[in-house]
């Protein structure tokens, strides 16, 4: 078979190449488990020379959309103030999960700077990211001019399981 004319019928990418990836997605249970070992994502946005921009920031994942914690006058916020239209990455990269797994998350943002919602996500966020010292966390992140980015997921468009490839997609032998 030509190269990058794809796998033959009955074959498992990974065999003979990488070219149709379709077969390595992460259903919805694999999106909910990564989300939920992961801390970090790599949070994108438009910047102001309109090229794309992203920072890795950690996350809370709660009811159903991601809360992240800035400071005002950093880009990323102006940007979400800008275009609520953002992006996520989120790896497995320093979780205990075993393969490689990535899910791209397409959403819409808000910057919240209200008492109410620091005082109600804060201490979440804290709890979530340090659990032995929350309350030292908190307090540092309780700043002036802190905010919060809520994130709602619009769409996962891309994600990848390295573990759905035969040798977990480096070339070694094929699953058994």
């Amino acid at each position: 078979m030509p190269a990058g004319t794809g796998s033959g019928a009955g074959e498992q990418v990974g065999i003979r190449d990488l070219e149709d990836m379709r077969q390595a997605q992460l259903d919805r249970d694999g999106i909910a488990e990564l989300i939920a070992a992961a801390a970090e994502c790599v949070f994108l946005f438009t910047a102001t020379d309109g090229w794309p921009a992203g920072v890795t920031m950690s996350y809370l994942y709660d009811d159903g959309v991601f809360w992240l914690s800035a400071v005002t006058a950093r880009q990323h916020v102006k940007a979400v103030e800008r275009d609520p239209r953002v992006g996520m990455v989120i790896s497995n990269l320093g979780t205990a999960l075993p393969g490689r797994r990535m899910v791209r998350i397409k959403g819409r943002a808000t910057v919240h700077r209200d008492r109410a919602t620091l005082d109600h996500v804060l201490p979440r966020l804290a709890a979530h990211l340090a659990p032995a010292g929350a309350d030292a966390l908190r307090r540092l992140m309780d700043s002036p001019k802190r905010v919060l980015i809520r994130v709602e997921p619009l769409a996962y468009p891309q994600t990848h399981d390295s573990r759905k490839i035969a040798g977990d997609g480096r070339g070694g032998p094929a699953a058994g």
